[in-house]
């Protein structure tokens, strides 16, 4: 058993936005045709509050849920709804590192956005407890390390619908070209854009939250069952996707904010074209009353269905689109990306 340094702890592990290629991290699709994904981190992020307790108990809080949850700390607390990741995570880490030996903890979480926003807010807040629990227990865990053992927990340990992008964005941190291949073989190639780039983007891009939070399960699966029965729209859909993943990259790495923007265009075609349940009514309410205003592309971050909007437009007219979609119903946030994946630091209190 690996002694644990008691000092608090806190970790975060950034959100990310799907720039393209969404949907083609799902097996099986690729794990037959290989999947490519373009996205980045966003300054929002999933935090982890590690405590270290002299008892014999656990206590979970998932302030962004509103869920709390007291056990005894046991080699395997009971799998429930209520602070699920904060349980699961929990009985892998006994299991696999320390011996099966109970750890006494208090767990309290945050998340910047509600949950189903589309940003992989679930899946960074993983990362984050398995960051709180890796420098808890001083774990040799890398970036890799953390994104698969993260995927293995949600996808297989608690049986939860999704691709492997989010785990792998909120470990690694950045801009991202990521591929997925059978095998669960996953390779992430760091992006290394000048600044100018990366500012202009910031300038450039609006994020909206529609305020329709969704579940992405019934999307995932209906885009799984497409491809299990060689539907040929979606199959052409999902490579079209895979495509525009590769020309985003070329586009950011040329600096090319036409190609950009045509890239988000075709994609968001591309990613309705995998299932009715994408986008709605409100969804093509609010990028038409953007595109009026001066923007020049826009799609769902994540599976769609709701969650959030990112709007590309020209900084120049970003005001505009800033100022009509101030006066709907949901609500915007800033754009700022960060380098930074997962990480952890000592509190600063007792």
């Amino acid at each position: 058993m690996i002694k644990p340094n008691n000092a608090p702890l806190r970790a975060r592990a950034p959100l990310r936005l799907g720039f393209a290629g969404g949907g083609t991290d799902l097996s099986p699709f690729c794990d037959t045709h290989g999947g490519f994904i373009m996205n980045a981190t966003v300054a929002l992020y999933a935090y982890a509050h590690l405590t270290p307790r002299n008892d014999d108990q656990v206590l979970f809080e998932a302030l962004e849920q509103n869920e709390s949850f007291t056990h005894r700390a046991t080699e395997q607390l009971p799998i429930d709804s209520t602070t699920l990741l904060h349980r699961g995570v929990y009985n892998r880490v006994v299991r696999d590192f320390n011996g099966g030996h109970p750890i006494p903890v208090t767990v309290r979480t945050t998340v910047d956005v509600p949950s189903g926003s589309g940003m992989g807010g679930s899946s960074a807040l993983v990362v984050a407890l398995l960051e709180a629990f890796r420098a808890h227990l001083a774990l040799p865990l890398g970036e890799y390390d953390l994104a698969r053992l993260a995927f293995s927990i949600e996808r297989e340990d608690l049986k939860l619908s999704g691709g492997k992008q989010d785990q792998y964005a909120a470990a690694f941190g950045g801009f991202n070209f990521m591929e997925f291949h059978d095998q669960d073989r996953v390779i992430v190639n760091p992006l290394r854009l000048p600044t100018g780039v990366i500012r202009e983007l910031e300038a450039s891009l609006v994020l909206y939250y529609t305020g329709q939070s969704r579940s992405s399960a019934q999307i995932i699966e209906t885009q799984r069952e497409k491809v299990k029965i060689a539907d040929q729209k979606s199959l052409s859909a999902m490579q079209q996707l895979k495509q525009e993943a590769l020309d985003m990259k070329e586009a950011l790495l040329t600096s090319d904010f036409d190609r950009i923007a045509a890239t988000l265009r075709r994609g968001w075609e591309a990613k309705k074209a995998t299932s009715s349940a994408i986008s709605n009514t409100e969804i093509e309410r609010i990028l038409e009353l953007a595109l009026t205003q001066g923007a020049v592309a826009g799609k769902v971050s994540g599976a769609g269905g709701g969650g959030f909007l990112m709007i590309l437009c020209p900084p120049e007219r970003r005001q505009r689109v800033v100022d009509v979609l101030e006066r709907q119903d949901g609500r915007l946030l800033p754009c700022k990306f960060t380098k930074e994946g997962a990480l952890s630091w000592r509190s600063l209190g007792a």
